[in-house]
């Protein structure tokens, strides 16, 4: 492996993590301002600010990751069942960061329909999609 190549692999996982340090706690933040009450205003507005700069702020982390990622992927010519496999849970990780947006706007335009118990379980799914990409390019499972 040329050195080249493992500098890109090492910004590549940077990324990825940093990124996935968003998507862990962007769900917490979702959970904290279901838990808010009705009238505490200046909670609600603080939990959305800090909701908004995190999402903001992983997505620019996103960016190189995904970058880094194709660039791992096109320049090496990797291959395999498991690579598919694993683009398939980059797709999901990309929807689950779009899908905290989305969640994330609800609460802004006070459209909120979950419960506190359901983004406690959508907290977790960060989890597994994190543990299926790791699994499945550290076993190479298939």
């Amino acid at each position: 492996m040329s050195t080249g190549y493992l500098w890109v692999k090492a910004l590549h996982i940077i990324f990825v993590a940093s990124w996935f340090a968003g998507l862990f706690y962007l769900p917490r933040l979702l959970v904290n301002l279901a838990q808010v009450a009705d009238g505490s205003t200046a909670e609600r507005e603080r939990l959305l600010l800090m909701g908004q700069r995190l999402y903001r702020f992983a997505s620019l982390l996103m960016v190189p990751a995904l970058v880094f990622g194709l660039w791992l992927w096109l320049g090496s010519g990797i291959t395999g069942a498991w690579l598919y496999a694993k683009l398939g849970v980059v797709l999901a990780a990309i929807g689950y960061h779009h899908a905290c947006r989305v969640l994330l706007r609800a609460f802004e335009q006070r459209r909120n329909r979950h419960s506190e118990r359901w983004y406690r379980l959508f907290n977790e799914v960060s989890v597994l999609i994190f543990a299926a990409a790791v699994v499945l390019v550290v076993v190479k499972p298939f």
